[in-house]
């Protein structure tokens, strides 16, 4: 049963009966197969950026949706609730096009943003190195400055869309210490930039995530984004929106282990009556909904803030925490309510439970958010 939403507009409903289609056509029909074999979804990149669904929360001046974060993440929960490599994918697009548009010159943003919010593209974010995972301050990748730009020599790792992405926006070292890092927009096609085979992942296998090697590459100076040495603040703001996606994501992933729990516990039946009406079974159902509904107030509010132009660092930090953590618990419970069944590739919610994990881990470990937390408090 999809969910009732509370949507701003008239065209936020219309949109979201759009994704629900789409994910419905396009998304549920492929996503087991493609997940089990690896099979990267070339077809369903194209399908939603043909439907403007890869640009929603950007201007319309550069060829974006428009849509507020509060509409945008309910498109990519429903994205999620059908196959949840694909939206973490279009999540980390939005995130890798964030730097370009709050950080780069008009000049910057007229010649590579609408390109990049166009639906013909899709991108990729290179923070993380293989040990430099939380503490993205003690990143190795260095981009030296030459005459008319800078030389990156190095590697990054954990990269969603590692060596299928059309651009990259890439952190690299070009000074000392947390003030020497630097933003830069990198084409796929850069000369010297190569990838390493795909890790052999427990979820998410549709969409590769690989590490990246610099070897020699030039950038023009044209292709840093910002300030010679703001690159970490630039990869925080781009994070706290990054959060918020995941969150949503997990809220989706949630959503639809809730779903195919109630279903099936409708229909089986132990002792006489069906396993939904056995008190011991119903409350976990009714806690895996709680979750599910927490979880989803928990991004709005934060979404909600973010668009009214509030702070929302911390609700978002909430948000990544909350949602995760409730994916993991939900999808957990969903196992246990297909009892011998949920423990078998015959029905999808193994692969919930196994996706559901990563999301405690990227964009900042949910070890990481309570740190985040914790330092906004004290700061009060």
């Amino acid at each position: 049963m999809p969910v009732e939403r509370l949507l701003p507009t008239e065209d936020a409903r219309d949109l979201l009966e759009l994704t629900r289609e789409i994910a419905d056509k396009v998304l549920e029909p492929d996503a087991a197969a493609f997940e089990k074999e690896e099979r990267y979804p070339a077809e369903a990149f194209r399908a939603l950026g043909a439907a403007g669904l890869l640009s929603l929360p950007y201007p319309e001046e550069f060829g974006g949706g428009g849509q507020p974060y509060e509409v945008y993440l309910q498109v990519l929960e429903e994205l999620a609730a059908r196959w949840a490599a694909v939206a973490v994918a279009v999540s980390v697009h939005g995130l890798s096009c964030h730097p370009l548009f709050a950080y780069g010159t008009p000049e910057q943003r007229e010649r590579w943003l609408p390109e990049m919010l166009s639906g013909n593209v899709i991108g990729a974010y290179s923070l993380s190195e293989a040990h430099a995972g939380s503490d993205a301050a003690a990143l190795r990748c260095k981009a030296t400055p030459v005459e008319g730009g800078y030389r990156v020599e190095g590697t990054k790792a954990w990269i969603t869309n590692g060596g299928r992405a059309d651009y990259y926006t890439l952190f690299a070292r070009t000074g000392e210490g947390s003030r020497g890092v630097s933003c830069f927009l990198v084409p796929a096609d850069a000369e010297g930039l190569s990838f390493g085979k795909p890790e052999e992942k427990m979820g998410l296998r549709a969409v590769p995530t690989t590490t990246a090697a610099y070897d020699g590459v030039f950038l023009p100076e044209e292709r840093r984004i910002g300030d010679e040495g703001r690159g970490l603040p630039i990869a925080f703001s781009a994070l706290d929106s990054g959060r918020l996606g995941i969150a949503a994501v997990a809220t989706g992933l949630a959503q639809r282990a809730l779903d195919d729990a109630v279903a099936y516990a409708k229909e089986r039946e132990a002792f006489g009556r069906k396993i939904i009406d056995h008190q011991g079974l119903g409350f976990v159902l009714a806690d895996m909904a709680a979750a599910v509904d927490s979880a989803r107030a928990t991004y709005l509010d934060a979404a909600r803030r973010r668009d009214a132009g509030l702070p929302y660092s911390r609700q978002a930090g909430v948000a990544k925490l909350v949602a995760t953590d409730a994916a993991m618990k939900v999808t957990t419970d969903a196992v246990q309510v297909f009892g011998g069944y949920g423990y078998t590739q015959d029905f999808p919610v193994e692969r919930y439970m196994r996706e559901a994990k990563i999301t405690q881990i990227f964009e900042g470990t949910n070890q990481i958010q309570r740190l985040v937390i914790a330092r906004n408090l004290a700061q009060g």
